[in-house]
């Protein structure tokens, strides 16, 4: 057996993860384990309840992702009563979340990745005139681009260090050899970093403007939307444009050309297939264009072992739970509409590490047609480029060719945080689409905004759509016209999966077989390639103890 290490908790991700894995004598991963440690509760509360109310609960189950899980219900409940919303609301649902995507995908690439790739102290080395030089040569006019703007980024930095009270940049891995770029191209992407914080907040009021509020919006319902003072209020339209003007101006000179200056340093990692995984890849469509969800801004579909010659058409009878290495009872992959959760905790070993081929997780294996799968950006990527979607065609290939690299090199972390870019401008440029067509329709005096609908005394039905952490799944079962049974599959379900009843790893845990440490006591290379899925284990794990009101005590030392 080769040497174990333990990275608990995983940071800058929302939620606890816990990262085991196995190294030979060549600091090479041979192994590893994906742990999700804290549990807590909503599934089992929503029993008994009222459907129309689970939109608003389920919420709770991240404070991220609220609206994902908001709509991921309405959808469900919409699919049991057999309601379709009007126009005006497909297109308000599409603008809320579309400005999530937005700010959720620079938020993370700067905020929650960025410093696995750039090294916070090179940047005060940086020449700023040099800085300014190279900033141009990705963008003709680079977003806060001057030697002034610079030089004050680095007084800033150098105070932080001099204080001794880094904040976010404590505790880091600086001058690791896996950071690879230059000090002015540190210093480049950390003065984004700093105008990332500002900007980030546009998305945010952009999804309360008609969300009524960020976090935890509360306009949706099931047959429609609520906000209609905003929808035929040209003031409030004309708020959510100004945001997006904005916000879209940083994603094209700061974001994207951040992404391209920091591609060539790395490509080596991309063309090796670093953190590829098994190249699975899953997507159930976002964002209709249409009312009935027959055509899809992102792509629905499956692409099984990094075939993109051959993509398959999701069959979602073939979507099932394991919970062979999870904290649960049961042994039998379960559908959704017949999941259970019930739970079995076992802890780790005397020396906490994982027990031999034991439970290990409160994650549950998500598995589609016997095998994993990998949701999220990179997914909708590799799926819409093997079926020929033309805006993600073009986005690819000439990302690509502005690099160098090869469409192989889509299989690695690289691949995974470029994705997450190009899909932030692929929906960015399509909301002004929708904000124009919902105009449209208000002028020819389509001004419904809700489809009158009631609670059906039995049924069923599903919520699948597309979240900026990937492929998200509501299942409700009606009985007497309360919930009989509620189960949701989230993206980091799917994705930090343990292993299953057949020995086959989740996507986190295979993604990191063949990864090289270059300093074992500095994990960098683990952190880049799990924060590349955009880890958030709040949504992925969501169960309580029905039977005492206490979910779990913790003493903090």
């Amino acid at each position: 057996m080769g040497k174990r290490l333990v990275v608990d908790p995983i940071t800058r991700i929302e939620g606890h993860l816990r990262i085991e894995v196995e190294v030979d004598d060549n600091n090479v991963i041979k192994d590893a384990w994906s742990s999700i440690t804290l549990w807590r509760g909503i599934e089992q509360i929503l029993k008994g309840r009222d459907p129309r109310d689970a939109g608003l609960m389920v919420q709770r189950f991240c404070g991220v992702c609220t609206y994902s899980h908001y709509e991921a219900s309405i959808l469900a409940c919409e699919d049991a009563f057999g309601v379709k919303p009007p126009p005006n609301a497909r297109l308000v649902r599409n603008l809320i979340k579309g400005s999530q995507y937005i700010y959720d995908h620079i938020m993370h690439f700067y905020h929650l990745h960025g410093l696995d790739w750039v090294d916070i102290v090179s940047a005060l080395s940086a020449d700023p005139r040099k800085a300014v030089e190279m900033a141009k040569g990705y963008h003709e006019n680079p977003y806060n681009c001057s030697e002034t703007h610079y030089r004050a980024v680095q007084k800033r930095l150098t105070k932080f260090v001099k204080s001794g009270r880094l904040g976010p940049f404590a505790n880091a891995y600086w001058g690791n050899p896996s950071y690879k770029l230059p000090a002015e191209a540190n210093l480049i992407i950390v003065s984004h970093y700093l105008d990332a914080l500002e900007v980030s907040k546009l998305g945010a009021q952009m999804m309360a403007i008609f969300g009524g509020k960020n976090p935890h919006p509360q306009s949706l319902v099931v047959g429609g939307v609520t906000s209609v003072m905003d929808v035929l209020d040209a003031h409030r339209l004309g708020q959510y444009q100004f945001r997006l003007n904005e916000i879209k101006d940083f994603v094209e000179r700061a974001y994207l050309p951040d992404v391209l200056l920091a591609a060539p340093y790395y490509a080596d990692e991309g063309v090796k297939g670093i953190g590829a995984g098994d190249k699975n890849f899953l997507c159930y469509g976002g964002f209709p264009l249409d009312d009935d969800w027959h055509k899809t801004l992102l792509p629905s579909g499956v692409v099984k072992g990094g075939d993109i010659a051959n993509p398959m058409e999701l069959d979602e009878q073939k979507i099932t739970e394991e919970v062979k290495h999870s904290w649960y009872k049961g042994e039998a992959a379960l559908h959704p509409y017949q999941g259970e959760t019930d739970p079995e905790y076992t802890g780790f070993d005397g020396n906490g590490n994982v027990k031999g081929d034991e439970k290990y997780t409160w994650g549950k294996a998500p598995r589609y047609d016997g095998l994993p799968y990998e949701v999220g950006p990179l997914a909708r990527f590799i799926v819409g480029y093997a079926q020929g979607h033309e805006g993600i065609k073009a986005l690819v290939d000439s990302t690509l060719k502005a690099t160098g690299l090869p469409v192989t090199a889509l299989f690695s972390t690289l691949g995974r945080t470029a994705a997450r870019a190009l899909e932030t401008k692929l929906v960015a440029d399509q909301v002004q689409g929708w904000i124009n067509e919902m105009v449209q329709n208000i002028k020819s005096g389509d001004t419904r905004t809700w489809t009158r609908c009631d609670v059906p005394q039995s049924g069923e039905g599903r919520g699948l759509d597309e979240v900026p952490r990937g492929a998200l799944g509501h299942w409700i079962r009606i009985e007497n016209k309360v919930i009989a049974n509620y189960q949701a599959i989230v993206p980091s379900t799917w994705n930090s999966a343990p292993r299953d009843k057949a020995g086959q790893r989740g996507p986190y845990e295979q993604s990191l077989i063949g990864t090289k440490l270059a300093n074992i006591d500095q994990p960098l290379e683990i952190l880049r390639t799990i924060h590349s899925f955009d880890p958030c284990m709040a949504c992925a794990v969501h169960i309580i103890d029905p039977k005492t009101d206490t979910i779990r005590k913790f003493k903090v030392l």
